[in-house]
């Protein structure tokens, strides 16, 4: 619980320090300076998703209006990704590859984006250089808990996400999607496990498709 309310506080203070709610002074974030010690706590993370192909464990997220969610996740790289969501919330998010679909289940529609331009693209890449691909925005370490305010750099992908690593566990902890006004998505992971075969069923998804985002 402590080391919860340690990451809680830490995930804040760095948003705070670098990501403000509303969208002209977000896109005018600049990346920072990095010392050679922070660049190695960010090789460490870039190692860490490199590390696994397949990954499932368990999330809870908390939406920018408040409203808590609980499922169960699956990884597999590369592209690949399910959230499947816990009654009552009906969603299932799936990436195939090319397109994130989330799905309405109690009404058997939902909408589509590219994953390219998606910040998930950068958690199921086959491979990842965070010091390559994304701006540092944002750098805050205590207690052996990391966090990382990051930007992409190419500008494909709106907002900004925010990666906590716990290096003692050598552990992706959570992450935060803040879109352009400012608005955060918080998914917290738990009870990972990776190696695993996972059934490429999983990554299949069927809707009445409301609309694909181009």
């Amino acid at each position: 619980m402590m080391r919860s309310l340690k990451i809680a506080a830490l995930a804040l203070s760095v948003i705070l320090a670098s990501v403000v709610g509303t969208s002209a002074i977000a896109a005018a974030a600049k990346p920072i300076s990095l010392s050679p010690e922070q660049a190695e706590s960010i090789n460490k993370i870039s190692a860490y998703m490199n590390s696994f192909k397949t990954l499932q464990g368990e999330f809870t997220q908390i939406s920018p209006k408040g409203n808590v969610s609980k499922g169960v996740m699956f990884i597999s790289k590369p592209g690949k990704l399910r959230f499947e969501y816990s009654p009552p919330n009906p969603f299932l998010l799936v990436s195939d590859g090319k397109w994130v679909t989330l799905k309405n289940r109690a009404k058997e529609k939902g909408d589509q984006f590219p994953l390219a331009a998606t910040p998930l693209r950068l958690v199921v890449a086959p491979k990842i250089d965070l010091l390559q691909e994304a701006n540092i925005l944002g750098f805050e370490q205590a207690d052996g808990i990391t966090s990382v305010v990051l930007e992409d750099r190419k500008g494909t992908i709106g907002g900004q996400l925010v990666l906590i690593f716990d290096e003692t566990q050598n552990q992706l902890q959570q992450w935060i999607i803040v879109d352009g006004k400012g608005r955060r998505t918080t998914v917290s992971l738990a009870n990972l496990e990776s190696g695993m075969k996972i059934d490429p069923k999983l990554f299949v998804v069927k809707i009445d498709r409301q609309e694909r985002s181009k």
